[in-house]
């Protein structure tokens, strides 16, 4: 009895550590992705990670073997360009943000579609909290440390693309299951390459350039999209939400350790509260749903 005790306590830890390893790969592809930005420019890099990372997925997951029509194609499309908006725009605010603060700012996208989706009393205090760490991260006094605006704008951004890519990634992945991810990946990749030629031209094919390339798509898109493909399958919807807030938390530690960005305290108690506004709306949304009598599923 000890013994599948001990069993089950393991299989229940398997894919939650796939999921936090997701996130510190995410943010590690991030803090590399940082790197290239002197050579091939925010552009550049988002189209690399995008092109290669297409085209590894397609490998892996051949979506050619997916059937469309007129109707099908649509939520495949606009997947595919929030994916392409949310990676340029987040890639644009790492340029002046640290990729902790990117991150919380980014949080807002999922937060709004959170808290939009419920009716509660309770989802203004998780506004409120929000609000409170974006009041934090503003420049409101001459003494508060610097964040800088137009990066600041380019995360919100990034949000309202992934708030997009939250919505039409249910729909598609309902149509195409797993195939989805890469269809997206690809139809992102073919908007944000032309962009990233424009700007950075021949130093996107520098062999240097190429390979870190390959480790950003492996860190940022491949590895992450897999390990939470496995965590999606075992863990309720309200524990995949709760363990993704830590993101920008994840984001922060990475970022320091990588790349020196270490964050001022009133930074650190900004992220604080948006994570604190990301998992009260996850779980305010869960309670909501069981009140309804509404079957829990992973997020697509």
């Amino acid at each position: 009895m000890a013994g599948i005790g001990r069993e089950a306590t393991r299989s229940s830890w398997l894919p939650v550590g796939a999921l936090l390893l997701a996130m510190l790969a995410f943010t590690s592809g991030a803090s590399l992705a940082k790197r290239l930005f002197p050579v091939v420019g925010a552009e550049g890099a988002t189209a690399l990670r995008l092109t290669v990372g297409a085209i590894i997925l397609a490998g892996v997951l051949r979506p050619w073997r997916v059937r469309f029509d007129a109707k099908t194609w649509r939520p495949v499309l606009i997947y595919g360009l929030a994916i392409s908006g949310m990676t340029l725009l987040y890639y644009m605010a790492l340029k002046t943000l640290p990729i902790g603060v990117a991150l919380a700012l980014q949080f807002t996208g999922p937060l709004s579609v959170a808290v939009f989706s419920s009716r509660r009393r309770i989802d203004f205090l998780w506004i409120a909290f929000a609000v409170g760490g974006l009041i934090l991260l503003a420049p409101h006094s001459a003494g508060a440390p610097h964040i800088d605006p137009i990066g600041a704008a380019f995360a919100l951004s990034a949000g309202a693309g992934w708030a997009i890519y939250i919505l039409a990634g249910r729909r598609a992945a309902r149509d195409h299951g797993a195939a989805t991810a890469s269809l997206g990946v690809a139809v992102a990749a073919l908007v944000v390459l032309p962009i990233g030629l424009a700007h950075a031209g021949a130093a996107m094919f520098q062999s240097q350039v190429l390979i870190m390339a390959v480790a950003v798509a492996l860190l940022s898109t491949v590895l992450p999209y897999t390990l939470e493909m496995f965590a999606l399958r075992r863990l309720a919807a309200h524990t995949y939400g709760t363990l993704t807030s830590a993101e920008p938390a994840v984001g922060a530690a990475v970022g320091w350790l990588l790349l020196g960005e270490a964050l001022p305290p009133i930074q650190g108690c900004a992220i604080a509260l948006i994570i604190v506004a990301s998992v009260g709306s996850t779980l305010t949304a869960v309670r909501d749903r069981r009140n309804a009598g509404a079957e829990l599923a992973p997020l697509a």
